[in-house]
């Protein structure tokens, strides 16, 4: 039986990359934006306006994925910006798993610019997959016209940490004999599932690089991190069991928040904010057959001050009017008249069963919100999901306020892709 092979391909820059080879199709003797300082990016106008991509000159000059426009502008003035075109971004991402499901047996899409191959066994096929993988990558170049990084390994996490060496348009293997000389000096940030708490508890004790963590007392490093802590030190053993699968695991919990046009002074006005997160969010627990028993609220003021408050449900929930109402409770007591430039509703403790308080004065209410709540969806899967809307979202006074009546998380035009 052969040996397990697997590659992790990562588009370089994904947003910008696709941006640049559509633009490069229609016109062959235009600039690649991908030689200048250049970055997609949000609206501003809307105050979304955040780098979502960015050119390796305006990495050069520290811009980085996440910060506002502003910011980058400050750091590279010469900084040319692109609008987000999702639908671009889908059609190539369709585009780069059809290549690959023509060379690799198994293909697993793990992000829209991310996949993992299960190469096993085709070396009677490819020869040294090593190898191949520098021919996989040169064809995907000439054929769709951007540059991947791939990761070789024998198993899904090493090949994902081999792809995020150095960058872009380049091939690494991290095989279990390379561990200590390519994985264990690095800094133990770069190990997949430490993020800055994680990191910062670690270092207290001492551990500063993967090596640290994997030359630990495994005992130790549960006592301190629970079961995170046996995950991440087998991480950092190159130890990673679970086999390759189109199924993602189910989400904790769900959520969505909305940076508001202006800021917002009016509680009717805010709480019709949270009656469209609650839309999109219960919507989406709907559709993953769950059930919620916790609701969250979180408000950000136009100083940046965070606030965030979360109530326990007497009984599971996948109805929207539920999670509203808790969110209107929790907006209540939390909200201390600051002008609001942030809304968001999160939900967790996410089960596929669900559990039921009855009540003497409702009973049966909530079991008719819930077929009603199916009903709707079902139309605005059919139809489009302006198809259904609640009244206070078609009043002319309240649509020129210019509140989507489903809002947060993916944008529309994303959503109906």
């Amino acid at each position: 039986m052969s040996d397990p092979i697997i590659y992790h391909i990562d588009v370089n820059s994904a947003f910008l990359s696709w941006e640049a080879a559509r633009r490069l199709e229609e016109h062959p003797d235009s600039p690649d934006i991908r030689t200048i300082a250049s970055a997609i990016g949000g609206s501003e106008e809307l105050r979304h306006g955040i780098v979502l991509a960015k050119s390796l000159p305006a990495k050069k000059c520290g811009v980085i994925t996440g910060e506002p426009l502003a910011h980058a502008r400050r750091k590279c003035p010469n900084l040319t910006v692109f609008p987000p075109d999702f639908s671009l971004y889908v059609k190539r991402s369709n585009e780069f798993l059809a290549l690959l499901r023509e060379y690799a047996p198994e293909v697993e899409a793990y992000s829209i610019d991310e996949a993992f191959c299960d190469m096993t066994g085709t070396s009677q096929l490819y020869g040294d997959l090593t190898a191949f993988a520098h021919t996989l990558k040169e064809t995907i170049r000439s054929r769709l016209g951007f540059t991947v990084n791939i990761g070789v390994s024998s198993n899904r996490l090493l090949a994902k940490m081999a792809s995020d060496f150095e960058k872009p348009d380049k091939v690494h293997t991290l095989f279990p004999n390379e561990l200590p000389a390519k994985f264990w000096p690095l800094p133990i940030e770069d190990l997949f599932f430490v993020g800055k708490s994680t990191a910062k508890k670690l270092r207290s004790f001492g551990i500063q690089t993967i090596g640290g963590l994997a030359q630990a007392d495994h005992a130790m490093i549960v006592s301190l991190l629970k079961t995170h802590g046996d995950t991440i030190w087998h991480y950092a053993n190159g130890i990673e069991t679970a086999e390759l699968t189109h199924e993602a695991p189910m989400n904790k919990g769900y959520g969505n928040s909305l940076t508001l046009h202006y800021d917002v002074t009016d509680a009717d006005y805010a709480k019709r904010v949270l009656l469209s997160l609650c839309e999109t969010t219960g919507a989406r627990i709907r559709d993953a057959g769950a059930y919620i028993s916790v609701v969250q609220i979180q408000i950000v003021d136009n100083e940046f001050h965070q606030r965030c408050r979360q109530t326990t449900l007497p009984s599971s929930t996948n109805v929207t009017e539920k999670i509203y109402d808790a969110a209107c409770r929790l907006f209540d007591s939390l909200w201390d008249g600051a002008p609001i430039r942030l809304l968001g509703v999160c939900t967790s403790r996410a089960s596929t069963e669900s559990y039921e308080q009855y009540s003497l004065f409702d009973s049966g209410k909530d079991e008719r919100l819930a077929k009603l709540n199916l009903a709707v969806d079902s139309i605005r899967k059919r139809y489009g999901e302006d198809a259904v809307k609640r009244a206070c979202f078609v009043e002319p006074e309240q649509t020129k306020k210019d509140i989507s009546h489903m809002a947060g998380g993916l944008s529309k035009a994303k959503r109906n892709l």
